[in-house]
């Protein structure tokens, strides 16, 4: 890999932390289109075109599932997990949140399910990962 396991697991942190937000320039850029109201920002939600809600539904998806990569991935470095499989999984979740929300505004259903499947596997992988650490 080149790179510690611990290193890729903490920079997948941080790149998956930025990707939480990414589906939500989407969602400004249509709120800009229509004349963002300061006033009563949640309301506009329903004026919003089907890209900007599927976009909005994808950022929130993005912490859910944050959470619990970010519990893995930190269970994986405090336990010194040190696998090229640890290292690829915490690269795949990124990758795979990306796509994750290119599908769901792109409105592409099947992709959509893949991504989220795969971002899954990676969190489990990790906390399973971390788990053999620990019990040998």
């Amino acid at each position: 890999m080149g790179l510690p396991v611990s290193v890729i697991l903490l920079d997948c942190i941080a790149a998956a932390a930025a990707l939480v937000y990414a589906p939500f320039l989407v969602v400004a850029f249509a709120r800009l289109q229509l004349g963002y109201d300061q006033a009563a920002p949640r309301a506009m939600f329903d004026k919003l075109p089907g890209y900007a809600q599927r976009a909005t539904w994808a950022h929130q998806n993005s912490f859910e599932t944050f959470l619990l990569f970010l519990a893995a991935a930190l269970m994986a470095f405090v336990t010194g997990v040190d696998s090229e499989a640890a290292g690829w999984a915490a690269i795949a979740f990124p990758i795979s949140r990306l796509l994750f929300s290119v599908f769901y505004i792109l409105n592409v259903p099947l992709g959509r399910s893949l991504m989220f499947a795969i971002g899954s596997s990676c969190t489990f992988s990790l906390f399973y990962f971390s788990l053999m650490t620990v019990n040998g």
